[in-house]
């Protein structure tokens, strides 16, 4: 099972359902996602053992949406994992420090990431800024939490990064992470009871290019040095969000110098029981405004 957003054909009217298979029924009794994550776990989880009753359409026949929407936001942590943390002390000579620190720290990284209009979904473009030299996919697990603090799903988050401005001050991180077409999330939503042991997930990233395969890696979630729990409580700490909340918990995964994401490169994460987000890849401000209009 799977929450799913999606549109039907010639509409921009989003929907909410529940995806078994190929098949989506529509969850009548909701309007948005955000509706769903201001229910308790028990009350969400009672909700999608019985889904709506206007029929079953087929997930072919529809629009998939990124699954946010409203007042959700994306947020995202930094150096949870020790190859994160290698990756962030080698493009950071003068503050590397700064990284070793962090990931020893009792308190990890968080920032924000994304309102939800600026996020794209599966099948569209992700941006690299033209003011970079130096840029990645950062494949991660996303983790869905309702106001009350509770992990009630997962999905899929590519956190695009500039690793040369970010690399140059550690202050210009919301610049490197934060910017139209920087957050990709999709393509569905895991209920959290469904998935058994979500530290033992593969995670893969292929990245296409000219047909051919430019860079390939796997990793897993066992690799993580912080547990889901502590992330978020620290994310709540002394903030409220009643919307839910997206936290993307950190890659695994970091292509190495000399690599750079280019033009109409395929980026394809994959990651065990939650399922795989596709996206291509634009260079600048007024190409992703072009993708996405």
């Amino acid at each position: 099972m799977h929450i799913v957003r999606y549109s039907l054909p010639g509409s921009s009217v989003a929907r909410v359902g529940v995806l078994s298979g190929e098949q989506i029924s529509e969850l009548s009794a909701v309007s948005d996602l955000a509706e769903l994550w201001a229910l308790r776990l028990d009350e969400l989880r009672e909700l999608l053992s019985r889904p709506g009753n206007r029929g079953d359409l087929a997930l072919c026949d529809v629009r998939i949406l990124p699954p946010i929407d409203g007042r959700t936001e994306v947020w995202a942590c930094g150096v949870t994992y020790e190859i994160s943390r290698e990756a962030r002390v080698e493009d950071s000579e003068r503050s590397a420090d700064i990284y070793e620190l962090v990931y020893h720290a009792q308190r990890p990284e968080l920032f924000f990431k994304s309102a939800a209009w600026r996020v794209v979904g599966d099948g569209q473009a992700i941006a690299v800024r033209s003011d970079s030299t130096f840029d990645v996919p950062e494949p991660e697990v996303a983790l869905v939490v309702n106001a009350f603090g509770e992990i009630v799903g997962y999905s899929i988050c590519n956190d695009v990064s500039s690793r040369s401005i970010e690399g140059e001050n550690p202050l210009y991180l919301p610049q490197a992470k934060t910017y139209l077409g920087g957050c990709a999330l999709g393509p569905f939503v895991r209920p959290a009871w469904e998935v058994a042991e979500p530290y033992d997930l593969s995670i893969g990233l292929t990245i296409t290019r000219s047909g051919e395969v430019a860079w390939a890696g796997a990793a897993s979630t066992s690799q993580l040095h912080r547990t889901y729990d502590e992330l978020v409580r620290w994310l709540l700490h002394s903030d409220v969000h009643p919307s839910g909340v997206i936290l993307s918990t950190g890659t695994c995964l970091v292509p190495s110098a000399p690599f750079s994401l280019a033009q109409d490169d395929v980026v394809r994460i994959d990651i065990s029981e939650i399922g795989t987000l596709t996206t291509r890849v634009v260079r600048g401000l007024d190409a992703i405004r072009a993708a996405l209009s």
